[in-house]
């Protein structure tokens, strides 16, 4: 089952695509395409940083929803590893850490040949949702 939530139009215009989403994983799919290129042929490194930022974000909220918390990014760090100029790329992210108030998250980017072309870590702070008004 393919889960939309609502990111806004930056992560609906990349065309990434979540097919898991819990707190301990997510995993999804992105087919890169000329339009997520460089002017010299690949894919934007910022692609990748944004789905880090993105699954990990989703990973380590759902992990903390349960307790009226949400967590918010604090460090992206994403190594590109081989060019990508087109294809799918399937995208895993699971917890190395999930503390009190820290979680550190891996995401690793792999092609159909299960090569791995970018992995990353998110560093992610948990922080208590706002009191309703």
């Amino acid at each position: 089952m393919s889960i939309r939530p609502n990111f806004g139009s930056w992560l609906g215009a990349l065309g990434f695509e979540i097919e898991e989403l819990t707190g301990t994983r997510v995993s999804g799919h992105l087919v890169v395409t000329p339009a997520h290129h460089t002017p010299f042929g690949v894919a934007h490194g910022g692609v990748f940083a944004t789905i880090v930022e993105s699954t990990g974000s989703l990973g380590a909220g759902a992990a903390v929803a349960h307790r009226g918390q949400y967590a918010v990014g604090t460090h992206n760090s994403t190594d590109f590893l081989r060019p990508v100029a087109e294809g799918r790329i399937d995208v895993v992210a699971t917890p190395i850490m999930q503390g009190r108030v820290q979680q550190l998250w891996a995401v690793e980017f792999t092609r159909s040949d299960r090569k791995t072309v970018a992995q990353g870590r998110l560093r992610l702070q948990n922080v208590d949702l706002p009191a309703p008004e």
